[in-house]
């Protein structure tokens, strides 16, 4: 038998610890900016969803579809903020950087399988073209365009911006190659 604690701390549930952990995060002022865009891109994804199935549309689709991976790139901002704060220890000496990457490659994998699923879309619908209502085409076009590169400008995403850097150092690096061969 062993000591019984009678006021012992009630363990929290899987949820109530992401919830403690997400609250760490909104408590910095720099990740306010991010929760704004992440809730202002949901209400722009919920119009652009509705308005793919009025307008029948596989453009609007592909913009939905780049509003998401905005979402997902929000969230990965979000997560770098927590990387942040959090120090190594004896258990992840590294401390949680590895999250960033895996964050990175799932909304990277999220990317192109939207874009394998527009690519099949295109195919059967070059068999067999459905109707389009062009009515609010255009104006969803616009917000889904305004809205990405308003997120991409004002958001400075770190785990992102070392992809970026490292593919334009790999395309200098492959171009300098080809023209030495």
């Amino acid at each position: 038998m062993g000591t019984i604690h009678l006021f012992r701390k009630p363990q929290r549930s899987f949820f109530g610890k992401i919830l403690q952990e997400f609250r760490l995060v909104a408590a910095d002022r720099r990740s306010w900016k991010i929760l704004l865009f992440g809730a202002i891109n949901l209400t722009c994804t919920g119009f652009l969803l509705m308005w793919c199935s009025s307008t029948n549309s596989i453009a609007l689709t592909a913009y939905t579809y780049l509003t998401i991976f905005d979402l997902f790139s929000l969230m990965t901002c979000l997560i770098s903020y927590w990387v942040m704060m959090r120090k190594p220890s004896p258990v992840y000496s590294f401390g949680f950087e590895r999250l960033e990457v895996l964050a990175v490659f799932a909304s990277t994998v999220l990317a192109q399988l939207g874009a394998l699923f527009i690519l099949k879309e295109s195919a059967e619908r070059f068999l067999e073209q459905p109707e389009i209502h062009t009515g609010r085409l255009l104006v969803g076009t616009f917000v889904a365009l305004s809205f990405n590169l308003f997120t991409m400008l004002s958001v400075r995403n770190k785990p992102f911006a070392y992809v970026s850097e490292a593919c334009a150092e790999l395309s200098q690096d492959l171009a300098v190659s080809f023209f030495l061969e």
